[in-house]
């Protein structure tokens, strides 16, 4: 049965008692409507994030081995505990760093990422030590180093996993 589009449905808040494999209108079912796309949306979106998740965990994990003073004590769910500060901390205070430093990209013709990199994986070990994930870096030449081995590590996984091109929304 052909799907109707979001705005002509009944709308379903996350109060209302209702589960994701309840019908709520004509072909959509209550999780849909409660994230306010459908599902594959959703999927498309989800995907993505957990494969990336995966390769930045195991870049790290590949860090630790390779870079002497990059160390890493635990299990494999606080790894990806690990893996999802690194992104976070990637996400958002990487690129305002970059803004500010600007500058010292445009002299040094952009090896400073290098040291950037070097940073956010400190920033990572940091606020990983405080959350009690078992990652920690040894000063900044470990940083470095191990930056350039989650970098490289990370290429290449992308490389092997290859994550499918985003087709753009249709109108």
């Amino acid at each position: 049965m052909p799907r109707k589009p979001a705005e002509t449905l009944p709308k379903v808040s996350a109060e209302d008692d209702v589960t994701c494999s309840e019908p709520c209108g004509e072909g959509l079912l209550a999780c849909e409507a409660i994230a306010g796309r459908p599902a594959s949306q959703v999927e498309d979106t989800l995907m993505p994030f957990l494969i990336r998740l995966l390769v930045n965990a195991a870049a790290l994990w590949a860090a630790t081995r390779v870079v002497t003073g990059v160390t890493y004590t635990g299990e494999l769910v606080p790894l990806l505990g690990v893996a999802l500060v690194f992104g976070i901390v990637n996400a958002v205070i990487r690129p305002i760093l970059k803004f500010f430093t600007f500058p010292l990209f445009i002299v040094t013709l952009g090896l400073f990422a290098f040291v950037v990199n070097g940073m956010m994986l400190s920033l990572t070990s940091r606020i990983s030590g405080r959350l009690g994930l078992g990652f920690h870096v040894d000063g900044f030449r470990a940083a470095f180093w191990g930056a350039m081995v989650v970098t490289i590590a990370s290429m290449v996984l992308g490389v092997l996993i290859h994550e499918p091109d985003r087709a753009a929304p249709e109108n």
